[in-house]
């Protein structure tokens, strides 16, 4: 069964599209099919991490959304290192004018349901990772409702742990299955369990991973996915928790 999964937070800055890229990597790994869609269509940016210029990609999930091509002409197919999976991204689009006729115009919600739904057959998905856009626009409630599991990536910061709670409460009441919570860039002198133990209380959602701030990752800048450029860093194997926890869901 496929598993549809929302990674999201309340505001920008959390490493929400980071993770994400990391994340598909390790279950591409694992010899899972895993799709990721770039939803953030006001600021879009995971292709970057994929070694992806924006400005030649040739085929975005905008041109889909106004009926120019097949989402499957989108969907392109990125490295996912060693491994037996395959891994896929659905860009949008960088390009100011394609941004601003998306704010300006919007888009068709349900084509971009049907499209999800066209490009999970078509490719054979396990799961399918949306990178979303942060807080509660119009889109993100529609990749909520579409959504098996929201996984809400947020940082030890009292406005994460307020919006957290926002976010919370709506994706409960759009009837998501799972939910769980990344705390990201912890600072070294903040204990990590205290940290996951105020989280799940304050929450009452599973805590599927506590990640230190790490200068690699910061000094990687965003220029490639970290897992694929140190597999073997201590970063790296953090991510086992939530990699699991995901697959977890696949089947249910």
């Amino acid at each position: 069964m496929i598993q549809v999964v929302s990674v999201h937070s309340f505001r920008g800055g959390t490493g929400k599209s980071n993770l994400t890229a990391n994340l598909a990597v390790l279950l591409a790994r694992r010899g899972y099919a895993v799709g990721v869609v770039d939803t953030d269509l006001a600021s879009p940016g995971i292709h970057v991490l994929f070694g992806l210029d924006g400005e030649h990609v040739d085929a975005a999930l905008n041109d889909y959304l106004f009926g120019q091509c097949a989402i499957t002409d989108v969907a392109r197919r990125v490295t996912a290192g060693d491994g037996p999976g395959r891994l896929y991204l659905i860009p949008a689009s960088v390009r100011a004018g394609e941004i601003t006729r998306i704010l300006r115009e919007g888009y068709d919600a349900q084509l971009l349901v049907r499209g999800l739904r066209d490009v999970i057959a078509a490719l054979g998905l396990h799961l399918l990772l949306i990178d979303t856009h942060p807080g509660l626009g119009e889109e993100t409630l529609l990749s909520l409702a579409i959504s098996d599991t929201v996984l809400t990536v947020l940082r030890p910061d009292r406005q994460d742990y307020e919006g957290t709670a926002v976010l919370q409460e709506v994706a409960a009441g759009l009837g998501v299955r799972r939910q769980g919570l990344v705390v990201n860039k912890v600072p070294p002198i903040l204990d990590a369990d205290q940290v996951r133990d105020r989280v799940r209380t304050a929450y009452g959602s599973p805590v599927v991973g506590v990640l230190r701030h790490d200068d690699d990752v910061m000094a990687l800048a965003s220029g490639a996915v970290f897992a694929l450029r140190h597999p073997e860093h201590q970063f790296t194997g953090s991510l086992a928790e939530p990699t699991d926890w995901l697959l977890s869901g696949v089947g249910r």
